[in-house]
């Protein structure tokens, strides 16, 4: 046997998985890795197989357990103390994701429109009130992905630069448990200060309906609670700043794709899918542990090991997606797995395409004449993160 491959493989184009993927993807279906932590694992690059392991109820997603493949240094300590729910096994799991579901059904989130367009179009004011130039993930990608969970959650809006940072450090492979730790800390210091203030004086708001049906009739804990908003608000910002940021580089760098969403606006949600499939900037999110031995394909995966399955090399995959690299918006793409499968799909789906498509549709029309202050080749990748992006996205107009 070979030795295993070190894994994570870093990106080298913004809008593609690594080059071996493809690779390990037509050669075997698992292959054997071994983690920064030093820890051994497989990773799974097939759709069908990706797909089925994911839905299947033979895997583990908690993170306590001795081989979880946590790739971060800091990760797993931290996890097994804050508990997040997307890493923990039903009926845990189960009871915590109740607690959201309803809150973020395709309906609500059509409710949302409004008010997302509207903190679109004031972080676009703001932006181009100063002289031409900006770091678009700062100025609008993070504004407008942190803005839209305050506003559903229930937030000030004035912790943005603490919730950006508060995710770079608790998402960060070299980040230790120590460091990870003191970043959950402050943002749970802030929540448990608003369920605190909620208890007394409830809103309208999602916060606010957790703990009046939830926390006080003692459906759930206050920990239990904190680390439900602790994880929504670090998973949904970071991811739809990513793509955000993502898609916008993509768009202005195809002058062709550019001008076949302008020209025709309905096909926006199809475009939303493709992007999402391109990118998969969720790629190794799906970390797990075989609870029986798996076959994939031929290859055995036994029981208590750690697994990732990998939704960049699922979703490039030519099984699945003829010609896999071209972006096509008239695709359809809806069987991708940026969002995850099973039990474990993500929560907020719906409103993260509400975001993207109201925040590309936005700066298309509001800013015609956007483009790279850089070449596309120098702008900083950050492969050192849970979920894929850009540190930075220099623009001008």
């Amino acid at each position: 046997m070979t030795d295993p491959l070190a894994f994570p493989l870093p990106r080298t184009c913004p809008f593609a998985p690594p080059d071996d993927y493809a690779r390990l993807r037509a050669r075997e279906p698992a292959t054997r890795v071994v983690l920064p932590t030093g820890r051994p694992a497989w990773i799974v690059t097939r759709h069908a197989d990706v797909r089925a392991l994911l839905g299947s109820s033979d895997v583990s997603s908690d993170i306590r357990h001795p081989n979880f493949p946590a790739m971060g240094a800091g990760e797993q300590e931290a996890g097994a103390r804050s508990r997040p729910f997307i890493r923990t096994d039903p009926p845990e799991h189960t009871k915590y994701r109740r607690l959201l579901v309803p809150e973020l059904t395709v309906r609500r989130v059509r409710a949302m429109r409004p008010a997302v367009q509207g903190i679109a179009d004031a972080a676009l004011d703001a932006m181009l009130a100063g002289p031409p130039g900006a770091d678009l993930v700062t100025a609008y990608a993070n504004v407008v992905s942190t803005s839209t969970i305050c506003e559903l959650i229930g937030l000030p809006n004035e912790h943005i630069a603490l919730f950006h940072e508060i995710t770079r450090v608790s998402g960060g492979r070299n980040s230790n448990a120590a460091e990870v730790g003191a970043a959950l800390g402050r943002l749970f210091q802030l929540l448990a200060d608003l369920i605190t203030l909620r208890e007394k004086e409830p809103g309208t708001d999602l916060l606010s309906r957790l703990v009046t049906e939830h926390l006080l009739p003692g459906r759930v804990t206050r920990q239990e609670l904190l680390s439900t908003i602790g994880i929504t608000v670090i998973a949904g910002r970071e991811t739809t700043t990513s793509m955000i940021s993502l898609a916008t580089l993509l768009l202005l760098t195809r002058p062709d794709l550019r001008a076949e969403l302008t020209g025709d606006p309905d096909l926006m949600d199809g475009a939303v899918d493709e992007l999402l499939r391109v990118m998969s900037v969720t790629d190794t999110i799906p970390l797990r542990v075989a609870a029986r031995d798996l076959d994939v394909g031929g290859t055995v995966i036994p029981e208590g090991d750690g697994f990732i399955a990998l939704l960049a090399a699922a979703d490039h995959d030519p099984a699945a997606f003829p010609d896999p690299e071209k972006v096509d918006f008239r695709r359809d793409a809806r069987h991708h797995l940026a969002f995850g499968y099973g039990i474990h799909v993500c929560v907020g789906q719906h409103l993260a395409r509400l975001e993207l498509a109201v925040a590309l549709e936005t700066l298309l029309r509001r800013v015609p004449t956007l483009r790279p202050a850089v070449p596309a080749d120098e702008v900083p990748m950050n492969n050192a993160s849970a979920t894929f992006g850009l540190d930075s996205l220099p623009v001008t107009w």
